[in-house]
């Protein structure tokens, strides 16, 4: 997101980092489409033709494809592990199909079904209703609420086997807000990526401020500061799925709440980012297409496969803007709040 500076100036700035779950590649390949199709029933074909192509669900396709192929048997499927009720299934369905053109199969089920009919065999190879599981992609398992006892034995399951996770639990729990915060202090950077003293300048420009509500001198400090100044800062929960974190008033009574409590601990502070609002029209069920004032949060999709500690891939594969009025603190595209953009070049 462009953090507006004191002297107007825009610079790039980090929300956050997603390893599970990572939603609307698919919806995000065609809505390029939709817009070049509004802009020329406009007659604005030039403008239509500045719309960026994307297509992030062919290039998601590719990280499983490749992780497919390392596994190294041809009969062996992908298991999509989905939610009971599914909103967002056509945003899956596309990756689905960008596998199936690959004639790599893919089946869906819930944790309830891995626990009940999912085994390993001797060799600890996963095996799902009696069929070989290459790739485990999860499309679930991403919030606490979402994980009964039967649901945490299912993820040991899929965990324990030999098959190629989309994430693992190490790569999951690398997204948290935690990890970002403490990827930030001075030092950190330096010793993940020794003798790039550019590298890690480039990287530490794009980080908002950061701040441990770990109990200590730290922690008293960043809630002083967040109290004294609330409309700067944003508290944040080791939560994925949106809505989850807290702005305003209702940041200040939770810190107030929390701060003689170890429960901080669980929580991180972070700089609220300022964007300039722009006019723009939201299209959604039930509300008036008007110009209102907007801001956008664009997202860059990732695909990273290694083999033990070989990278094997480790590149771009598309983008994802979420545009939402500025009266919206928070929540995404899935609560209803933010709708699905594109990018418009200006120069």
């Amino acid at each position: 997101m462009f953090q507006r500076n004191a002297d107007g100036s825009p610079v790039l700035k980090q929300i956050e980092i997603n390893t599970i779950s990572a939603s609307f590649g698919g919806l995000a390949s065609r809505t390029p489409a939709v817009h070049r199709h509004v802009l020329n029933v406009l007659s604005k074909t030039k403008e239509a033709a500045k719309i960026l192509s994307n297509n992030p669900s062919k290039g998601l396709a590719q990280g499983i494809t490749k992780a497919w192929e390392l596994y190294g048997s041809a009969n062996a499927l992908v298991l999509l592990i989905a939610q009971e009720k599914e909103r967002n299934i056509f945003d899956q369905r596309a990756i689905e199909n960008e596998l199936l053109a690959q004639n790599i199969h893919v089946i869906r089920r819930r944790f309830e079904d891995v626990s009940e009919k999912g085994s390993l065999d001797q060799d600890r190879r996963l095996f799902m209703d009696g069929q070989e599981v290459a790739v485990v992609y999860f499309r679930d398992g991403y919030m606490p609420s979402q994980y009964s006892v039967q649901n945490w034995e299912a993820r040991l399951l899929l965990e324990r086997s030999c098959a190629i996770k989309c994430p693992d639990i190490a790569t999951q729990l690398a997204g948290t807000k935690k990890v970002q915060q403490e990827l930030s202090r001075m030092g950190v950077l330096e010793m993940l990526l020794p003798g790039q003293p550019e590298t890690v300048a480039r990287l530490r420009a794009t980080f908002a401020g950061l701040y441990s509500l770990d109990m200590g001198e730290e922690g008293d400090q960043a809630i002083t500061e967040a109290l004294a100044a609330p409309s700067q800062f944003v508290l944040k929960p080791q939560r994925e799925g949106g809505g989850n974190n807290l702005y305003g008033e209702e940041m200040v009574q939770a810190l107030e709440h929390l701060k003689d409590s170890e429960e901080r601990a669980s929580y991180i502070l972070m700089e609220k980012i300022e964007p300039e609002p722009f006019g723009n029209c939201l299209l959604r069920p039930g509300s008036p297409v008007r110009v209102v004032q907007c801001i956008s949060e664009l997202g860059i999709f990732g695909v990273y496969v290694r083999q033990g500690k070989t990278l094997v891939m480790n590149k771009h594969v598309g983008h994802l803007l979420r545009t939402k009025a500025i009266e919206h603190a928070d929540g995404g595209v899935a609560a209803g709040v933010a709708v699905l953009d594109n990018p418009y070049p200006v120069a």
